[in-house]
């Protein structure tokens, strides 16, 4: 067991009911779950996501805490949230990192692995989500 980590699990899911496709909009929420497997306890600052679509266009988006927090976490401890974001096409990718800090004060980076955004298949079943590790 790593001394400071942090385990990210992402499941996307499409919201026609919020997107306009003939507009070029498309709406997608994730919900992320962050757990402390690490062995001491740590604290989210900072985000920084990285958001593709499928014409190369890529946002970086940067900021403090997640959905207005700054959660601790102690070890095995989780944090869920649900966030969002829009695309001008209907398939795109995410992926990012939170900054964090130990509480004996090391900084380390818990990085969120890519995940797809996809309007376009219905193959997600029930809900229209799937997890990713």
């Amino acid at each position: 067991m790593a001394k400071y980590q942090f385990t990210v699990e992402v499941r996307p899911q499409y919201l026609p009911q919020q997107s306009a496709p003939l507009e070029g909009l498309f709406v997608f929420a994730y919900t992320i779950t962050i757990t402390n497997t690490g062995e001491i306890g740590a604290q989210l600052i900072a985000r920084t996501w990285n958001v593709n679509d499928a014409n190369g266009h890529t946002e970086k988006v940067r900021g403090l805490g997640v959905v207005g927090q700054q959660p601790l976490l102690r070890p095995g401890q989780s944090f869920e949230y649900t966030s969002g974001t829009r695309l001008r096409t209907p398939t795109g990718t995410m992926h990012g990192s939170y900054l964090c800090v130990s509480e004996d004060g090391e900084r380390f980076d818990a990085d969120i692995p890519m995940f797809v955004l996809d309007a376009l298949s219905d193959h997600f079943g029930p809900g229209g989500s799937r997890t990713v590790h």
